[in-house]
C-alpha cells in the first residue's frame, strides 16, 4: 500500500469516527438542556456501542463478499442520515436514532478498513506498519470530533449552547462523513483471493475455541 493511499484511508477513518466522537458529546448535552434525566443520558450514550455488538459479525462477512467500498459507502449513509435527521428533528428519540446508526456505521468502517489495509499489505512488515498508523485514527477523531463539536456548540450560534448553535454542530458532523467518502472513494482494492480448495467451512465462533483469543478478548473487555 502506498503511503498517500494509507493517509487517505487514515483521513477517511478519522472523519467518520470524528462523526460518532462529536455526536457522543453534542447529544447528551443537548438531552440534559431538555431536560431529561441522566438515566435517560446514560442510555443515549450507550446506544452508540449498541449496534456495533449486534454488527460486528455481519459486517466482516459483509466486507469478505462485497469488498471495501460498498460497506464504506452504505455506513456514510447511515451517519449521514443519523446526524441529519438530528438537524432536522432535534428530540430524544431521534437522538437515540442517530446514536445507533453512528454507532453502527463506524464499526462498520473500522471492519472494512481493517479487511482493506490487512489485504494490501504486501509483507509483515508492511502489515505492522499500516495497522499501527490504523491505530491512530480512533484516537484523532476521539479529539477532534468532541473539540469541533464542542466548539460549535459554544460559538456557532446567537448564544452559547443555544438550539442554533446544535444545529450547526450536527450539520458539520454530516458533512464529516462525506469527506470520509471523498477521500476514500479513489482507494485500490485488491482482487478477491479464491477459496482454498477443499477447506472446511469456518465460523467466526470458532475462534472463541483458541485460549489464546479468549484472553485478547477478555483483555479488550477489562479495557
Amino acid at each position: 500500500m502506498k503511503g498517500s493511499e494509507l493517509l487517505r484511508v487514515i483521513g477517511a477513518q478519522v472523519c467518520l469516527h470524528a462523526t460518532m466522537a462529536g455526536m457522543r458529546l453534542a447529544t447528551p448535552l443537548l438531552a440534559l438542556q431538555q431536560g431529561y434525566s441522566a438515566a435517560a443520558v446514560g442510555v443515549l450514550i450507550s446506544l452508540f456501542a449498541l449496534t456495533q455488538v449486534f454488527l460486528a459479525l455481519p459486517a466482516g462477512r459483509f466486507a469478505d463478499r462485497h469488498g471495501f467500498k460498498r460497506p464504506l459507502w452504505l455506513s456514510v449513509i447511515a451517519a449521514v442520515v443519523g446526524t441529519g435527521l438530528v438537524v432536522i428533528f432535534p428530540v430524544f428519540p431521534v437522538m437515540c436514532l442517530a446514536a445507533l446508526l453512528t454507532g453502527g456505521a463506524t464499526g462498520a468502517t473500522v471492519i472494512a478498513l481493517q479487511r482493506h489495509v490487512g489485504r494490501s499489505a504486501t509483507d509483515a512488515t508492511q502489515l505492522k506498519r499500516v495497522f499501527s498508523w490504523l491505530a491512530i485514527a480512533p484516537a484523532v477523531a476521539n479529539f477532534v470530533g468532541p473539540f469541533l463539536a464542542g466548539m460549535l456548540i459554544d460559538h456557532a450560534g446567537r448564544a452559547p449552547a443555544d438550539m442554533l448553535a446544535f444545529r450547526i454542530s450536527f450539520g458539520v458532523m454530516a458533512a464529516l462523513p462525506v469527506l470520509c467518502w471523498l477521500l476514500a472513494r479513489g482507494a485500490h482494492e485488491p482482487p478477491p483471493a479464491p477459496p482454498v480448495a477443499g477447506a472446511k467451512p469456518t465460523r467466526a465462533w470458532d475462534l472463541l475455541r483458541e485460549p489464546m483469543f479468549r484472553r485478547l478478548l477478555f483483555v479488550n473487555w477489562l479495557q
